[in-house]
């Protein structure tokens, strides 16, 4: 995984709400385009970004292709910022 993708995917609205969809469980790329006014070129370029930052998986079973959450990116991104969290206790100033 490259912060500089995943930081360009997240930076869009469309891919984030995307994301938040995906949280529930897989999703095909049919009904992701169901919920957008938008088209089904516009999602597969959106779902492409995300596949490529790693935030996505992408299977296919018959004719339909599935995406989920890679939770594992979203688990090294979350360790990565915690970094910047203040200590807690640290009076100094």
């Amino acid at each position: 995984m490259g912060f500089p993708d995943t930081f360009k995917a997240l930076s869009d609205p469309v891919r984030r709400e995307i994301l938040l969809m995906l949280r529930n469980g897989r999703l095909s790329a049919g009904q992701i385009a169901e919920k957008f006014d938008m088209t089904n070129a516009t999602i597969s370029y959106h779902l492409a970004q995300l596949k490529k930052a790693d935030l996505v998986f992408e299977t296919k079973h018959k004719n339909f292709i599935y995406y989920e959450l890679n939770t594992s990116v979203f688990e090294e991104l979350m360790l990565w910022l915690s970094q910047f969290k203040g200590k807690e206790g640290n009076d100094e100033e």
